[in-house]
């Protein structure tokens, strides 16, 4: 009459299956939410540390938001925020090289981020600077080289 089921624990395995996958993929994700809330909350530190001028500080809590957040958002705020604490004029540690490489990681790392642009100011700002450095350094060589050689015509 009725055709008999081969197996009919068959689809309860597959139920049960589909359930784990379920549960799984949503720790996952649940994870993934805690760690950005995380990185956006070591940002918020961050930008409250560098306002008291505590540049280190407020690097260690970029890259804590930046290790939390890998290649997706808030990482690009973090790289980006990193390249404004090498940059920073009150920073005894100040390092414009070393912000040029934050600036350009976020334009090679993160193409799509709403700094995208600000981030390419940046790097022209800090490479024109870096040119200017340079013809200050020579001129200053210059300088010095004629003073030499007035010296020794005067003897």
């Amino acid at each position: 009459m009725g055709k008999k089921r081969a197996r009919p624990g068959k689809h309860l395995y597959f139920c049960i299956a589909s359930l784990i996958f379920v549960s799984l993929s949503g720790c996952a994700a649940l994870e993934e939410i805690r760690a950005r809330g995380e990185a956006r909350e070591a940002l918020t530190r961050g930008q409250n540390l560098l306002a008291q001028g505590d540049y280190e500080g407020s690097l260690k809590e970029n890259q804590r938001a930046l290790s939390l957040s890998a290649d997706r958002a808030p990482g690009d705020r973090a790289v980006f925020n990193m390249g404004l604490i090498y940059a920073h004029s009150g920073n005894p540690k100040k390092d414009y090289r070393k912000a040029l490489g934050f600036f350009r990681t976020l334009i090679k790392d993160y193409p799509q981020s709403p700094l995208l642009e600000q981030a390419k100011i940046w790097v022209g700002v800090l490479q024109a600077n870096e040119r200017l450095t340079q013809v200050i350094e020579k001129s200053k060589q210059v300088d010095i080289e004629i003073e030499e050689k007035k010296r020794l015509k005067e003897k």
